[in-house]
């Protein structure tokens, strides 16, 4: 379950775009929509997520922000000794849309487009 408490509390402050970014930073990976958003590469790694707040609206019942996420990903080769592929980062892109309860702060994250 995501819960972003600090986020709606920031809600209509200067601080609203950096408490979103540091909860969705400091979120367990599995529950980010990464592996499905990735385009160029096959494993998502979440060891540097970068958060860009794109929109935020205030609709009935919710907050909806829609950020960008940027991550990297990996190409994954067959792991045998001699594998001559090299494990090279490759950037990813995609975007998401964070519904967050205005009551509970409760918050669903959809995948939007990668």
């Amino acid at each position: 379950m995501i819960r972003l408490s600090k986020t709606l509390s920031a809600w209509q402050t200067s601080g609203f775009d950096t408490a979103l970014k540091e909860e969705i930073a400091h979120l367990d990976a599995d529950l980010l929509p990464l592996q499905q958003g990735l385009s160029r590469s096959s494993h998502a790694n979440t060891d540097k997520l970068s958060v860009m707040v794109i929109s935020a609206v205030d609709a009935p019942g919710c907050l909806r922000v829609k950020v960008g996420l940027f991550y990297t990903g990996i190409i994954a080769g067959c792991s045998c000794a001699d594998d001559p592929t090299p494990v090279d980062e490759i950037n990813e892109y995609c975007e998401a849309r964070f519904d967050i309860d205005k009551a509970t702060a409760e918050a669903t994250v959809t995948l939007l487009r990668n």
